[in-house]
């Protein structure tokens, strides 16, 4: 009885070892294979990942049926077009933050192409706007007052009237 009482411990500690070497580790490099929209790109790997703190104007919507159909928000097409202009063909780097993935499996991620935060960028120039959901909140100021710099100088999105 002593002797499995104390293999008991060492089995379940392997176990647990056996179990994190087996989960897919998050990828911090990666290459754009394709541009989902403004705020979400898929890797030559097939993940798709979504910028964190932001949200870009839709593409797509899912009909009655629960299909997606076309039929993009003003200013879609735009933003789309400039993150293809930031980021397609690229290598990436991937910095997370508290929550690594969303309800529908994707990668949470900023995004940085060079020095060059995507995520930041899109912002800036006006073609997303804050999107903050906590846990993941590390640059939600930083985002925020790009945004509002945004507005005020009329960029991107906020240049509609």
């Amino acid at each position: 009885m002593r002797r499995l009482a104390l293999h008991l411990p060492v089995t379940v500690v392997l176990a647990a070892v056996s179990l994190v070497g087996c989960a897919q580790a998050l990828p911090t490099r990666g290459t754009v294979g394709r541009i989902v929209d403004g705020d979400t790109i898929e890797l030559t790997d097939g993940r798709l990942v979504r910028y964190i703190g932001i949200d870009a104007p839709e593409l797509r919507r899912k009909d009655a049926a629960g299909r997606w159909v076309m039929d993009p928000e003003p200013f879609a097409q735009a933003a789309t077009e400039e993150n293809r202009r930031l980021v397609e063909g690229r290598e990436l780097r991937l910095e997370y933050d508290v929550q690594t993935h969303d309800r529908y499996g994707r990668l949470l991620a900023y995004v940085y192409v060079g020095e060059v935060m995507v995520n930041e960028a899109l912002i800036k120039a006006g073609f997303a706007h804050p999107l903050t959901i906590p846990p993941n909140v590390k640059y939600a100021e930083r985002f925020r007052a790009l945004a509002e710099d945004a507005r005020r100088a009329h960029r991107g999105l906020w240049g509609i009237r």
